[in-house]
């Protein structure tokens, strides 16, 4: 069976560093290899040394720390300069875009608020809404939404629409219109009509409090928004990546694996449907593979084009082991600095909210998640400034509303470690 499959082509953005820690990767990955090698035959002459399956396993956390670096410093050389420093002669081409900009400054810096509260009012918008603050800067909103994605597995290779209302709705068909073939002349009878549901995706506040001293905010030489976005990227990024995994929808996204699931073989609409590898909390020992091609063949072809695996980091260590029954390994590296790593040829991505290996977890999830899970952005990221709270330091209450929720319950599937 031909499971290959292309992965997007990844434009290298290796410097020498990553270059370097990318070349050791690939090092560490053949070293892991021979050392498998070795415990698989010894587990075939039923003579396992401890000694080795440690040096596999050292080896295999050696992987995962030497990949969390190249992505550290892909994400670093990616990010791009925000701003360009002195904003009366910033490369912003539209006039407003530059005065909303200098006065956010101005309020960031000193808490001037009066050029911010005239440029929202005379855009017909409250300076202070009900979660007080003004927008930050449409640059700034940018750059976020550009950090959220390279820092959120999910967010990554979701549907992201943006809305200005409180909650996207999107209507769905539960069932078609009556349809059928019919001769020429012959009488045609009236159809049914179809029947119409919605599901609905509440935009919910997102929050982070950063601190700053006033002598930061006074030098001019630190590029305040771009401070801002740092700041913030991996706080938003953190609650973003649980609650799109495993959040309840109250207050907060409702995640993936919050749904209700069913084995494949009774999906219905409303539930994700779920492959059982035979094995409690293990794959089984005869073709281990196998219920990693059952997860995959029980997507579509449509959705299975785009597919993906989603798991953690010790679950992809598990899968890593893994080889089919030409004696080649499953997984495969990724092919440049920056890409995924591949599992049976379509991409990995790691999400550390996905539950490790266990009896009946549902640990690896597989599909196309672009069209199955959907993130809803809210407009506009507001900025509170607290000079009060914590002195010396000022507070920055930031909030941005997002929401999620699945979409396609049949563009995703999961795999559940159990009997």
């Amino acid at each position: 069976m031909d499971l290959s499959h292309s992965a997007p082509e990844v434009k290298s953005v290796a410097g020498p560093e990553v270059a370097a820690a990318f070349e050791e990767f690939m090092g560490a990955f053949e070293a892991f290899k021979d050392a498998n090698d070795q415990r698989l035959g010894e587990l075939e002459r039923r003579c396992v040394d401890a000694v080795t399956a440690d040096k596999v396993e050292r080896i295999n956390a050696a992987l995962d720390t030497q990949k969390a670096l190249i992505d550290e410093l892909t994400l670093k050389a990616r990010r791009p300069a925000l701003g360009g420093g002195d904003l009366a002669t910033g490369f912003v081409s539209d006039l407003a875009a530059r005065e909303h900009k200098a006065a956010f400054d101005a309020y960031v810096r000193t808490g001037e608020a009066a050029g911010l509260k005239r440029l929202e009012a005379k855009a017909l918008s409250a300076g202070i809404g009900a979660d007080g603050g003004y927008t930050v800067p449409q640059e700034t909103e940018r750059e976020i939404g550009k950090r959220l994605t390279a820092l959120s597995p999910i967010r990554a290779i979701a549907d992201v629409r943006t809305i200005s209302a409180g909650t996207y709705k999107k209507p769905f068909m539960t069932s078609g219109p009556a349809v059928g073939w019919v001769a020429e002349t012959a009488a045609r009878a009236q159809t049914a009509s179809p029947v119409l549901d919605e599901i609905a995706f509440p935009a919910m506040e997102l929050y982070a409090m950063p601190a700053a001293t006033q002598t930061l905010l006074d030098d001019s030489a630190v590029n305040i928004d771009e401070w801002l976005a740092i700041e913030v990227e991996a706080a938003f990024a953190s609650q973003e990546g649980t609650a799109f995994v495993t959040g309840d929808g109250i207050a907060r996204p409702k995640g993936f694996l919050a749904y209700d699931t069913v084995a494949e073989n009774a999906w219905e609409w409303g539930k994700l449907g779920f492959i059982a590898t035979g094995a409690a909390g293990d794959f089984p020992a005869a073709g281990p593979a196998d219920p990693l091609v059952d997860l995959v063949y029980a997507v579509k072809a449509g959705y299975r084009q785009n597919g993906s695996f989603v798991m953690s980091r010790r679950t992809q260590g598990a899968v890593r082991k893994l080889k089919d029954e030409n004696g080649q390994y499953l997984w495969a590296p990724p092919t440049a600095p920056g890409a995924q790593p591949s599992l049976l040829g379509f991409p990995v991505h790691e999400a550390e909210d996905v539950p490790e290996i266990g009896a009946g977890s549902l640990s690896i999830a597989f599909g196309d998640f672009r069209r199955g899970y959907l993130v809803v952005d809210r407009a506009g990221v507001r900025v509170l400034r607290d000079p009060y709270s914590a002195k010396p330091y000022v507070l920055f209450y930031t909030t941005k509303r997002v929401g999620g929720g699945v979409q396609d319950f049949d563009a995703i599937k999961l795999l559940k470690f159990a009997a």
